[in-house]
């Protein structure tokens, strides 16, 4: 302590020392170097200039007017005040213009107006007032009334300034104002995004799991970054490339993906922004976003969810004067008038192609059709590699089974199922990421969030027995796919749940296939038949499945024996997509024999599904014992309870459906 103590003066010294050496560099360094400290600064902006000007326009005469008013009751008149002189009520008279101010005393003031140019001690003279007698101040003019004469002047000049800028958009010239475009307040100028040249940093390696959508759309990236190769040869770059695929799979992700390799700006806008409820903004905005985007030439014109503005011409209230046609008559226009020079590409995204315009998909204005599938097993991995950076995952997970068990998943669905993941971990305080932890996302992805419901032992064995019918019925059938996962854990709407994925990715099903899955939705009912020979309402989406597949077996598949015949609706495209409320050309007799056969494919498929759940009850049972114990069995649990192997199921095949 003594030591540190005997230190601390010396210490102190040495700063005070170093902080006037510093103090004296600072004095020796010219005036020139130092920064200038800027204390004040005017921007000018016109545009806030305006709404001020607008803003005292419309509030301080009225302000003056209320004044005037509360006021009222404090004015006399001229002869009533010369009569308050004269029986010497006031103390003092201020005179200042044609404006009298009678002081009464006791802070009573009272106001009074004389005649323009008459003197206010003639004024006294006249009514027999001796103006020596009273206390008389006078002053030359009113602030109030320059300050009037000001304001006048100001709301003239306004008043022409607003005439100005409504005759400029009459005859269509801009407004002249930062930010309002060149349309009435900025209501028809476009509300695209730009990602200026070099800014957007997204890039083909960014985006996974559709090689072959990426192949297609390099070409366009060439197209832009060397439109001379190609304009040498007489060849033409396409006008615009439609995107399509279902929803997730990276359509916007893509486009964005072009631009980056372009490098080139990029105007995104989706739709639905071009439509308001004024007539002509959406043709409006529709030649402010391609002017702009010429200008800027080479550049990419997005335009997202196109189906909102594409859609069949024609089909509205209003006929060919609906404003969402005239949207559409404007994109085709401009699509149009791009001439060789002009190297702009559209690029449209929709996972509604069937009810776009045909002559917007047709040749000269949406060239080429660039589809995005759903992603296939090498497709999610390296999806799942992309999206898995940044997070901290256990070395021992094994990604290809992961992407084995999110078949079906769309690029999307694997960028949330990472993200839950790491938001589970984030809540139990943990610091990595284990496989575990995947599964859980993906079943939270697909079926929603596990809840916590009170049920009595009673209702959790019938769910049992439920999900248990529906795994033993897959499992002992030689088409289905194998068991993942059983579960009494209500999630979402459900009680339990039965996860069956696709062990590949399947492009196609035959018939024994769609027949054993309506055997597999069936389970579940079958199995509450036979354990409590009654039925609750839980079988209600597996009925809605099984009967559409049964009854587009029959209309649209043609696998069964009324042949290979469309028996479906006539089809036809309307405003609002496909039409299906147009008659069929089915006779009555011809609908009956459609029900029998849907009814004879559910009553075939039943009639298995009962058979293997009787053969199969004791395995069913201890099923249920193991649910009612853990509540949940992977595929490992439940095939070891069951003791028999998918491949023997396979070489054994004992259970077919007697359907013909």
């Amino acid at each position: 302590m003594l030591k540190a103590e005997e230190k601390k003066p010396k210490n102190q010294k040495t700063r005070l020392a170093s902080a006037s050496d510093s103090e004296s560099r600072r004095a020796k360094e010219p005036m020139e170097s130092q920064t200038p400290i800027k204390m004040w600064s005017f921007k000018f902006d016109l545009k806030r200039m305006l709404v001020w000007s607008l803003v005292l326009f419309l509030f301080v005469p009225a302000i003056f007017s209320w004044m005037g008013e509360t006021a009222n009751d404090l004015n006399v008149t001229i002869s009533q005040a010369m009569a308050d002189i004269k029986e010497q009520k006031i103390k003092s008279v201020e005179v200042v213009g044609d404006q009298v101010i009678l002081d009464y005393g006791e802070q009573i003031m009272k106001f009074s107006t004389k005649e323009t140019g008459a003197s206010f001690t003639e004024l006294l003279t006249q009514y027999q007032i001796d103006p020596s007698t009273v206390n008389t101040k006078i002053k030359n003019g009113s602030f109030m009334d320059k300050l009037g004469g000001v304001l006048n002047i100001l709301s003239f000049l306004l008043m022409a300034l607003f005439f100005v800028m409504i005759v400029r958009q009459m005859r269509g010239g801009g407004s002249g104002i930062p930010g309002m475009g060149g349309s009435m307040f900025g209501i028809g100028k476009s509300k695209a995004k730009l990602f200026a040249k070099g800014k957007q940093n997204v890039k083909f390696a960014d985006v996974a799991g559709v090689d072959e959508a990426k192949m297609e759309l390099e070409e366009v990236v060439d197209f832009l970054k060397n439109p001379d190769k190609y304009a040498k040869v007489g060849a033409r770059t396409p006008k615009g490339v439609l995107l399509i695929g279902p929803a997730g799979v990276g359509k916007t992700l893509m486009a964005r993906a072009v631009a980056g390799e372009a490098g080139v700006p990029f105007f995104s806008m989706a739709g639905s922004e071009f439509m308001e409820m004024l007539v002509g903004v959406g043709a409006s905005r529709v030649r402010d976003l391609f002017e702009t985007a010429k200008k800027a030439s080479p550049a990419i014109i997005f335009i997202d969810e196109i189906d909102a503005i594409g859609r069949t011409r024609g089909g509205g209230m209003m006929g060919g004067h609906d404003e969402r046609d005239q949207t559409l008559n404007q994109i085709l226009v401009e699509m149009d008038g791009f001439t060789i020079k002009e190297n702009v590409v559209v690029l449209a995204a929709t996972n509604r192609p069937d009810v776009l315009d045909p002559a917007l998909v047709r040749p000269g204005r949406f060239d080429r059709r660039v589809s995005l599938d759903m992603p296939d097993i090498e497709g999610r991995k390296a999806t799942l590699a992309i999206h898995a950076k940044g997070k901290p995952f256990k070395e021992d997970i094994d990604w290809t089974t992961v992407a084995k068990r999110t078949v079906g998943f769309t690029g999307a669905d694997l960028e949330n199922m990472l993200n839950e993941a790491a938001i589970l971990i984030a809540r139990e305080n943990r610091k990595e990421i284990t496989f575990d932890d995947i599964e859980e996302a993906a079943t939270k992805v697909k079926m929603g969030p596990s809840k916590k419901r009170i049920q009595t032992d009673d209702d959790r064995r019938m769910t049992a027995y439920h999900e248990a019918g529906h795994a033993i019925a897959t499992h002992f059938l030689c088409h289905t796919d194998p068991v993942h996962r059983i579960s009494i854990i209500s999630r979402g709407r459900a009680l339990g749940f039965t996860m069956i994925p696709p062990a590949v990715d399947k492009y196609q099903s035959t018939r024994i296939e769609l027949l054993e899955e309506i055997c597999t939705l069936l389970g579940g009912r079958v199995a509450e038949k036979l354990i409590y020979n009654d039925l609750t309402a839980g079988a209600s989406s597996d009925i809605d499945r099984l009967t559409k597949i049964a009854r587009a077996m029959v209309i649209d598949y043609g696998m069964s024996p009324l042949g290979p015949i469309d028996f479906g609706p006539q089809e036809g495209l309307s405003e609002w997509g496909r039409n299906f409320m147009e008659p069929t050309d089915v006779s009555d007799s011809k609908r009956s024999e459609i029900d029998r056969e849907v009814k004879r494919i559910v009553d075939a498929c039943e009639k298995t599904t009962r058979q293997i759940l009787k053969d199969k009850r004791k395995i069913m049972d201890r099923v249920v014992v193991a649910l009612m114990e853990k509540e949940s069995l992977e595929r490992e649990e439940f095939e070891s309870i069951v003791g028999i192997s998918e491949k023997e199921v396979k070489a054994k095949n004992e259970y077919s459906v007697a359907y013909e």
